[in-house]
């Protein structure tokens, strides 16, 4: 019988010199939705792979002019290696062991299950899968950048470790940080990695809504519900079902909103205004923050169950000062993407506006950041942005401040003058913020780290 033709481009090599076996291999993975081509002996299997890369070979290991392991081993030196599954009929537990040694990535005797074959080949291409997606990552990650983000700094590869933690936890999401660090950007890498990446991803800022019309933009309205609608609109909990919807500036939402979204996140269902009809949803909600959410709870600014329920899973993003290298990584991805944008012929920085950059302390962080290198290349003709492309500001800057000067900070003592090393952080922690009179944000910069690790540390110490 003549092996079936093959589509390019072809998923899996069947090579098998029983024709029978051989079309009736080629007929079930046709079925099972692959792309696939069969040959008898390995001088044609060799022939054809000089011209083709399928994904996997399926190979028995007795055929008419050698061992299929010969294959494999030269399978294993070219740049992209598909995956292999060894088959025969003379299986030996020391076949299999030597097979899965060369590395096969499966071992199979006749005769064949047919069952088993093919939950054999769905795993070896889920493998292949995930191990191409984890490659990807790391590549990524080594050269700095995640989901448009660009960092290599050890809190920025904390939080890309942590955004693909989250992604797959499935509940409410907080994240925090100041203005401009990139608070969307971790949201939009929450969902992509997530199994939601193929829903939609919604964001809205709740700050920049008026109060009385938030409760229609989240959840919809019925026709006549208040004077204008005079036709049923839905909200965005609706247009995010099946996806994400991200509230930004959670902190500015009204204590009544509030409470609307509390039931949504016990209930998962929501209500238009002016309607007795609440709607089943599927949706995920990420809040995100420039505020510090305890003090607001202490003020009564804000829900302490509200606040209970999206901190479960929390991700802070660090601000650009304590990013370290980052900032150079982030200048050169900035340059260059202006440059392409505004066709501008600028390489880099000098030396010396690179040095103003890097001792001022960016309150905007990386937005901040992003607007002088836009409006540096822009203005600039020559091939390095100097001083002068720099704003009065930057030239005015100076580091951030040391605590302020007082009696030098001293290691407790206990027995033998040798404590914990806990009794010793406690102890430097406290005195960095009486050195700065109780600020929190400027205690957490000096200790470099962030401010909702502080406030979970002196939770814990009280």
């Amino acid at each position: 019988m003549p092996d079936a033709p093959s589509a390019a481009p072809v998923d899996i090599l069947v090579i098998e010199d029983d024709p029978d076996l051989r079309q009736l291999l080629l007929e079930e993975l046709t079925d099972a939705g692959h792309r696939c081509a069969g040959k008898g002996d390995l001088a044609s299997a060799r022939q054809w792979l000089s011209e083709e890369a399928p994904k996997l070979v399926v190979s028995d290991l007795h055929l008419p002019d050698g061992n299929g392991l010969d294959l494999l081993e030269e399978l294993r030196q070219l740049p992209v290696r598909p995956s292999f599954i060894a088959i025969t009929a003379f299986g030996t537990i020391d076949q299999a062991v030597d097979a899965l040694k060369r590395g096969a990535d499966d071992f199979l005797t006749k005769p064949l299950d047919l069952d088993h074959f093919t939950l054999s080949i769905t795993r070896t291409l889920q493998r292949q899968q995930l191990e191409q997606e984890l490659s990807y990552y790391r590549r990524l990650l080594d050269q700095g950048e995640f989901h448009g983000m660009i960092g290599r700094s050890p809190r920025m590869r904390q939080l890309f470790t942590q955004i693909q933690q989250v992604a797959q936890a499935g509940g409410p999401v907080l994240v925090t940080g100041e203005s401009g660090v990139g608070k969307e950007l971790v949201a939009r890498a929450i969902h992509r990695e997530s199994d939601r990446r193929d829903g939609p991803f919604i964001a809205l800022n709740c700050g920049g809504i008026a109060a009385n019309l938030l409760e229609s933009e989240l959840f919809g309205h019925a026709a006549g519900a208040f004077t204008g609608a005079s036709k049923a609109r839905r909200g965005l909990f609706a247009a995010a079902d099946g996806g994400t919807l991200m509230l930004d500036e959670i902190g500015e939402m009204p204590m009544e909103m509030q409470s609307s979204l509390l039931r949504v996140l016990q209930d998962g269902r929501v209500r238009p205004v002016g309607s007795n009809t609440e709607q089943d949803l599927n949706v995920r909600i990420i809040a995100a923050t420039n505020r510090e959410l305890p003090d607001e709870v202490s003020e009564g600014r804000f829900r302490e169950d509200l606040y209970y329920r999206l901190e479960t899973f929390t991700i802070e993003v660090p601000p650009l000062r304590q990013r370290g290298d980052d900032l150079e990584r982030l200048i050169a991805h900035m340059v260059h993407q202006f440059n392409q944008r505004r066709q501008q012929p600028v390489d880099s920085l000098s030396g010396e506006a690179l040095n103003l950059l890097k001792r001022y302390p960016f309150p905007g962080n990386v937005r901040e950041l992003s607007n002088i290198i836009e409006r540096a290349v822009t203005f600039c003709s020559e091939r390095l942005i100097g001083p002068e492309h720099l704003p009065e500001r930057i030239h005015q800057a100076t580091p951030t401040p040391e605590p302020a000067s007082g009696d030098s900070w001293q290691p407790p003592t206990g027995e033998g003058e040798l404590v914990s090393l806990d009794a010793v952080e406690r102890s430097y922690i406290h005195y960095v913020l009486d050195q700065v009179d109780g600020n929190k944000k400027r205690a957490a910069d000096i200790l470099n780290i962030g401010r909702r690790t502080l406030y979970r540390w002196l939770e814990t110490d009280a």
